[in-house]
């Protein structure tokens, strides 16, 4: 496989990804960052732990979709990640439009 075919199949899966991801971001109500991944999620709680003297937090992420293109399955029941970086955790906002079914 040459480096073009390379970059075209990533390119390919980018953008699988990013329309999947239009597909499914009404169907949540949080975006969360972390260091390493993106989430979708429906539920979250963030909680600062300190040991030894150094502080971390323990995220834990329930009914998720996770932002990676090399995971097979993208829907997660249930993460937790430790990090000791920051985590933004953010609200979408609901449309008063509904579109009818």
């Amino acid at each position: 496989m040459s480096a073009e075919d390379l970059e075209k199949y990533e390119t390919e899966q980018e953008l699988t990804l990013y329309r999947e991801y239009r597909d499914v971001v009404g169907i949540f109500k949080y975006v969360v960052e972390t260091d390493r991944r993106f989430y979708l999620c429906n539920s979250v709680d963030v909680k600062a732990r300190t040991e030894a003297g150094e502080v971390f937090f323990e995220v834990t992420i329930n009914d998720a979709w996770v932002w990676d293109m090399y995971r097979p399955a993208r829907f997660a029941k249930s993460v937790k990640v430790l990090t000791f970086k920051d985590v933004n955790v953010e609200e979408l906002a609901t449309s008063d439009l509904e579109l009818p079914k």
